[in-house]
């Protein structure tokens, strides 16, 4: 084929646990469920709202680890977000071709 290579997009998945999670995320979602079993077990009796704020944790991680479009989660894509507004925005080219060409002789 000429030497030409075709790279599969989705090569990093085999990478992936499930194609899916790293173990940051599983690890994430794991405490984010264990502390919301651990709340049920804890609390009995509880009001609706206060079901729903138990329940809160395992969703709010199930929701950080769900995989997005361009992105591999949620999570990865707020890290992206914030890294872009709190980090330097003025870029200096430090390329080849930085010394002109008196400089260089």
């Amino acid at each position: 084929m000429n030497n030409n290579y075709i790279i599969p997009a989705n090569s990093k998945k085999s990478q992936l646990i499930l194609g899916f999670f790293t173990p940051l995320d599983l690890t994430l979602f794991a405490s984010g469920c264990s502390l919301t079993i651990l709340l049920l077990l804890i609390i009995h009796n509880a009001t609706f709202t206060e079901l729903i704020i138990i329940i809160l944790p395992a969703v709010v991680t199930g929701f950080l680890v769900m995989p997005v479009l361009h992105y591999h989660n949620i999570l990865q894509l707020l890290i992206n977000i914030f890294a872009f507004f709190t980090n330097r925005r003025r870029y200096y080219w430090r390329g080849w071709c930085v010394y002109s060409d008196t400089e260089t002789k």
